[in-house]
């Protein structure tokens, strides 16, 4: 084999020397001559399903076979997801979606996450912090808990949308939980890492989600029963299982025996919010972000000050563009620090900041140089695992949804026979009083996941989205600018190199907290070297990979052929599908 690799490499290396570079590309890449994608869009005309594992877009796919809507699809799948991928989502975790609905035409948003607890007030969480020895809210404590709300999100959905029954939606991700499905590779590989770390969590967490105290490996069956059952309740008896009966029971009970501070009455009070998308127009198309306590709005003002610059003509990867877009990256990362919050507690103040005259004013702190003193200029983490996928139906339905735990496994707290585990995202709260994100009873934290739509001309265009923590709105921003502004399908935009910046001011840090450095700047290894010189030369801090830049899905509508495109990571274990 190593043989085998020194001979193609010395025979590409010979036809260097004889061919001018484009000639060399054209003689070597795939049959489509197509230097970016790995391989080729999907095309259907019935309907669509794209999410990060192959048997999870299945069960959306036999939804929609069977007369499911994508609405129904999209639960259906992301019921498999949680199942399949407990690295990234489940239901002891959050969700957001944005859906357009065919038949009104209009678009909707859902805010389904969660609140923090109702009997924990600001100052005892602070006396329990200063007796743990703690500055911050720790991730792997019960502190950090706060209400799942994905289940409420999906009986939300299907209430106002749904098209088939919740038994049958929950059919298959019960047949699998029950029988078993074959891990895939990289959802194994992130299995494995978490399980010595979170094992010896209190709760049932290796009896659920290990073989013999240990991650299943690629390809190994893996079942779980009592996610199964918990599933069989969501189906016979509604959200009401969740949140006012068996399980919120259970739940309130191992609560009071492990010293945690959600309550019965936490779960009872509980409800999703449907609240109305916040959007700017970036050359010609409306980008949707689901705003309040999520970082969607910083897409938007990205997208606002990045409009002042012709990056076609900068061109894609270039020194320029990526200037360009990472120090836009650090001026709207310094309002999310500061202004995004939980509206029932903060009015964010969307005028201000969504305006284009807003973007002039800051699109202004772009020099040639990388700046390294940025603060907010409204006067008024990095790190998470998640899953995005997106469904579509032959009624022309749209469903982009996303889903956490926040950190991996979450918590790694599993409450027995529940079969999941729940979330960590109390953590992304602050601790400074005058702070809008500041921790309260009953207050939802901020959220790094984020859901994305594009509209144009009254008709909707493309449901996309990204994980990845913080690195989310710039996995937008590229995605977007990618097809927009550079012309590339759906799948060549999620395949092409990425770039991630960290060292931003943090929704978490005190309102006193500014930018002092240019941060870290981290681009898979696809750019070439005489950028990352230029980049350097600029001030940026830059390296080669060593980072995670997130994993995609999008669908896009095609009015005038009539179908959709889909697309999905290609870098994991992700598939689009159609028919």
């Amino acid at each position: 084999m190593k043989q085998h690799y020194a001979s193609l490499t010395t025979i590409l290396l010979f036809a260097a020397l004889l061919f001018p570079a484009e000639d060399l590309m054209s003689q070597i890449d795939r049959e489509s001559g197509n230097m970016i994608s790995t391989r080729s869009e999907v095309i259907a005309q019935r309907g669509m399903v794209a999410t990060s594992q192959p048997l999870a877009t299945q069960v959306g796919l036999n939804i929609l076979r069977n007369g499911g809507n994508a609405i129904d699809a999209a639960i259906g799948a992301n019921a498999a997801m949680g199942l399949m991928e407990p690295t990234g989502n489940g239901i002891g975790g959050d969700l957001f979606a944005i859906i357009w609905h065919a038949k009104s035409g209009k678009l909707y948003a859902l805010n389904a996450s969660g609140r923090s607890p109702q009997g924990l007030s600001y100052d005892r969480l602070m006396e329990i912090l200063d007796a743990k020895g703690e500055d911050d809210i720790p991730a792997y404590d019960l502190l950090s808990v706060s209400v799942p709300g994905a289940v409420d999100g999906w009986f939300e959905m299907h209430e106002r949308f749904g098209s088939v029954d919740m038994d049958m939606i929950l059919s298959d991700p019960i047949y699998y939980a029950e029988n078993g499905f074959p891990v895939s590779e990289a959802i194994s590989a992130s299995w494995r890492r978490s399980v010595p770390f979170l094992k010896n969590q209190p709760g049932a967490f290796e009896e659920t989600f290990t073989i013999d105290g240990r991650g299943p490996e690629k390809g190994e069956i893996f079942r779980n029963p009592d996610l199964g059952n918990t599933f069989r309740l969501l189906a016979e008896q509604g959200r009401d299982a969740f949140y006012r009966g068996e399980i919120a029971e259970k739940i309130n009970a191992w609560m009071k025996d492990n010293n945690g501070y959600l309550r019965y009455e936490d779960f009872d009070k509980h409800r999703s919010e449907w609240v109305e998308p916040q959007t700017v127009n970036y050359r010609g198309y409306d980008v949707y972000q689901v705003g309040g306590n999520v970082q969607g709005t910083a897409v938007l003002q990205m997208l606002n000050i990045l409009e002042g610059f012709d990056l076609t003509k900068t061109g894609f990867g270039s020194a320029e563009t990526l200037h360009l877009m990472i120090e836009a990256k650090k001026i709207a990362f310094e309002d999310r620090a500061k202004h995004y919050a939980d509206p029932d507690f903060h009015e964010v103040p969307y005028d201000k900041l969504l305006s284009k005259e807003y973007a002039a004013e800051r699109r202004k702190l772009i020099g040639e140089r990388a700046r390294r003193d940025l603060s907010t200029g409204v006067d008024v983490l990095e790190d998470g695992d998640t899953i995005y996928l997106t469904t579509a139906d032959a009624e022309g339905n749209m469903v982009s949804l996303i889903q956490s735990n926040f950190r991996g496994m979450g918590t790694g707290f599993v409450v027995p026979g529940t079969g999941f585990s729940f979330q960590n995202r109390g953590e992304l709260f602050s601790l400074d009083p005058d702070h809008p994100n500041v921790y309260a009873p009953g207050k939802r934290p901020f959220h790094t996941i984020i859901p994305g739509f594009v509209m144009k001309d009254g008709k909707p265009v493309m449901s996309f989205g990204n994980m990845g923590g913080a690195y989310q709105p710039i996995g937008h921003v590229s995605i977007l600018t990618n097809v927009i502004d550079f012309g590339m399908n759906i799948q060549q935009a999620g395949d092409s190199f990425r770039w991630e910046h960290s060292g931003s001011t943090q929704p978490t840090d005190d309102l006193s907290e500014t930018l002092t450095n240019s941060g870290q700047v981290s681009i898979e290894s696809g750019v070439s070297f005489e950028v990352v010189k230029a980049l350097r030369q600029k001030g940026h801090d830059v390296q080669i990979g060593d980072s995670f830049f997130g994993r995609f899905q999008a669908i896009m509508r095609d009015h005038e052929k009539g179908v959709y495109f889909g697309a999905s990571e290609s870098r994991v274990d992700g598939q689009a599908a159609g028919y």
